[in-house]
């Protein structure tokens, strides 16, 4: 073969690995992502539309139909106290393709309150990552004339069961909130419980209630305003929703760090493989700019883990919320 002939071949082939490299994907696709790739995706929302587990369904929503070039619907299946969207994803294939969004008290402290909890969520989900957390303040209504929790801890401590707060109900993630505040500080409160948040915001903001726990996407806009006054986030540091609220460990109440989260599960029998790869797939969506925006707000910070982290987060929260309930002798109405 000529030195002609041989220099116009490899000019062919290094024209052929060109194209080639120019049609291909920007990185070869895994057996698991593959799998995911297969068919479309349906992500459970056990509550109505609207709040943080529709948004964050719909944020994982957009992202895999992106990602895998696959449908993905979201199905807001709420009833039961979220148990009928819970339901549907426990008796789904665990292959990666029906996800639930949930928040953190269906998890960790309805399996202690409720005596005929219908899920054993060690058993039927497999945990795949924290989304996001949403932090929990204390407020009180500018009528109660208090200013910070370290001067309602004076207050009550002077004026033992004088002092009360509302909940969205008993055995809710603010009820206990409450009672952890209680503990840790040495005090006594009575507990006025309501159905629903709405309602006990209102009363708080009415003064009919002195205050409460509450989430801060809940409060955010009358804190802003003045009409109500916060006293604490309920978060080991400062959160980045609102740096400018102290923490109530800053004001010497120690142990309550008590942060509302969402989180996100798949039924059981999903490969370990799967749920890694969706944690990771979950990360990356959320760590987008435009995704943290859209989170802040409603108050929430991405706050992803591996499998086995979130796993393990899970059972010591579960443990925790167990003592407290027990400890308080709290019944589920």
């Amino acid at each position: 073969m000529t030195m002609q002939r041989r220099t116009h071949l490899i000019s062919i082939a290094g024209a052929a690995l060109m194209a080639l490299a120019a049609v291909a994907p920007a990185h070869a696709q895994s057996a698991v992502e593959k799998q995911l790739a297969s068919e479309r995706f349906t992500i459970v929302s056990p509550f109505p539309p609207g709040g943080p587990v529709d948004t964050l369904a719909r944020v994982l929503s957009e992202g895999l139909a992106k990602r895998y070039g696959q449908a993905a619907v979201v199905e807001n299946m709420a009833g039961a106290a979220g148990n009928i969207g819970i339901d549907k994803v426990k008796r789904a294939k665990g292959d990666g393709h029906t996800l639930l969004v949930v928040p953190a008290g269906n998890l960790t402290i309805n399996p202690t309150l409720m005596p005929n909890f219908p899920f054993d969520i060690q058993k039927d989900f497999v945990p795949v990552t924290m989304l996001a957390k949403a932090p929990n303040v204390l407020v009180a209504s500018p009528s109660a004339g208090i200013k910070s929790a370290k001067e309602l801890v004076a207050q009550a401590k002077a004026k033992p069961g004088t002092l009360s707060y509302a909940s969205p109900g008993v055995g809710s993630g603010l009820h206990l909130a409450g009672e952890l505040f209680k503990q840790q500080a040495g005090i006594d409160l009575l507990h006025v419980p309501y159905k629903g948040t709405a309602p006990a915001l209102n009363d708080v903001l009415g003064g009919v209630v002195p205050m409460m726990f509450s989430n801060l996407p809940a409060t955010l806009p009358f804190i802003k305003n003045g009409k109500l006054v916060v006293l604490g986030v309920t978060e080991a540091k400062r959160t980045p929703a609102a740096p400018e609220i102290p923490t109530l460990a800053e004001q010497g109440i120690q142990g309550v760090a008590v942060t509302s989260w969402y989180g996100l599960l798949a039924p059981a029998g999903t490969p370990p493989a799967v749920a890694e790869q969706l944690a990771k797939d979950a990360a990356q969506m959320l760590a987008q700019p435009e995704v943290r925006e859209r989170l802040k707000a409603q108050g929430m910070t991405e706050a992803t883990m591996k499998p086995a982290e979130f796993a393990a987060y899970m059972r010591d929260e579960t443990a925790m919320w167990a003592r407290i309930i027990k400890a308080r002798n709290i019944v589920a109405e």
